[in-house]
């Protein structure tokens, strides 16, 4: 069961615009993240949920979106997330980065997932303006923004092609590819 749900769990990035998210289902994602490892167990990480419709706009405008994709300026007003979390690090906590921000953000996309819903998790952000547009206090550094909805889109994956290229692109029908590289390669050697 987690290995299907693992494979539904793509970076999706064009939504039905019309279903909207709820908090009560964001809500439960960051219950999610709270039972969830934390290095040293500080859990430095805090959050701000986003569903209202003007409020997504304003989120939306802070974000940078695929960037392999050169020609796609982003989903189209109907396709964006009707949901955001943004995830916030407690500087008093833990003013780096660590291992947490990551754990946290699959622990969410994982519980997306078995709730019908898609994400992708957005660090290529303008993080003045969005911390302005948020009223985020200056104790708290933005570390991700994890944009929900449901999905519109097919996400298929692939193997890397022999010259090694792992950039993900689409079709001509907007089917989203993603090269992944074999288990064969990521296995160094096998002590028995």
């Amino acid at each position: 069961m987690i290995k299907d749900i693992i494979r539904k769990s793509r970076s999706y990035r064009r939504f039905y615009g019309e279903k909207a998210v709820k908090m009560d289902q964001l809500k439960e994602l960051i219950d999610l993240a709270r039972m969830s490892p934390s290095m040293g167990n500080k859990q430095p990480l805090k959050y701000i949920l986003v569903c209202q419709p003007e409020m997504n706009a304003k989120v939306f405008e802070n974000l940078l979106w695929a960037g392999y994709l050169k020609e796609w300026a982003g989903p189209t007003p109907e396709e964006r997330p009707t949901g955001y979390i943004v995830m916030l690090r407690d500087k008093s906590i833990n003013k780096n980065q660590t291992i947490d921000e990551g754990i946290c953000a699959q622990s969410m996309l994982l519980g997306a997932t078995e709730q019908g819903l898609g994400g992708c998790i957005i660090a290529t952000i303008n993080k003045e303006g969005l911390s302005n547009t948020l009223q985020v206090s200056e104790d708290y550094d933005i570390a991700l923004v994890i944009a929900l909805g449901y999905p519109k889109e097919e996400v298929v994956l692939e193997p890397v092609k022999e010259d090694g290229d792992i950039k993900y692109w689409r079709d001509e029908s907007q089917v989203h590819h993603v090269p992944k590289r074999s288990l064969d390669e990521l296995i160094i050697n096998e002590i028995k």
